[in-house]
């Protein structure tokens, strides 16, 4: 089977081709089909932009797609970023950007009241109409400074008491066992072997 990753982010791609490693399937993102351009995501939840996604690549392609919608949810700013953590610092988009603007956002803030997740959905839809999601939460807190280099958005920020590490210093391994994607995901390998 052949399956399209509805992203042009080489990050999560290099991520998701980890996790799918075990299944006997072809993977594809959306690096492969440039005429689709971007998604415009106007749903105001994960699920909703995750399925947006999704469904676009299905229908272009023919063939099964998955899309994730995922982002960063902090408690002290009443759930933003949100849906909006991609662009929580404007256009265009930037990690670093976005990073400085979540410390600034929250300069002043001590520890105990710096509590955030990461929530992940992702979207299975075949083009023959069938769709499945699949939901994935990380408990964490915001560090008052980037640590490590690895991973990519909110990682050097986002700190796992029980590895006693940001996301950006964990090894890929540990990261996908404990994160929201790698949670979100586990439920949707079990749908793709049924889709198989």
């Amino acid at each position: 089977m052949r399956l399209v990753l509805a992203t042009n982010n080489k990050g999560k791609v290099k991520e998701l081709k980890e996790m799918l490693a075990e299944l006997p399937i072809e993977i594809s993102s959306l690096e492969d089909y440039p005429e689709l351009g971007e998604i415009e995501e106007n749903g105001t939840t994960f699920e909703e932009n995750a399925l947006i996604k999704a469904r676009a690549v299905a229908q272009h392609t023919g063939l099964p797609a998955m899309a994730d919608d995922s982002g960063l949810e902090v408690d002290f700013l009443n759930g933003a970023p949100g849906v909006y953590s991609a662009r929580f610092a404007g256009e265009p988009k930037s990690d670093e950007a976005n990073n400085a603007k979540l410390l600034r956002e929250l300069a002043g803030v001590p520890e105990e009241n710096r509590s955030a997740r990461f929530r992940c959905v992702i979207a299975l839809v075949h083009p023959d109409g069938r769709e499945y999601t699949a939901h994935g939460t990380c408990e964490g807190r915001i560090t008052f400074e980037p640590s490590g280099s690895g991973g990519f958005g909110y990682d050097p920020l986002f700190y796992v008491a029980e590895f006693d590490k940001t996301f950006a210093q964990l090894d890929s391994t540990s990261k996908n066992t404990i994160s929201h994607r790698g949670r979100a995901l586990k439920d949707a390998i079990k749908i793709l072997k049924n889709m198989l």
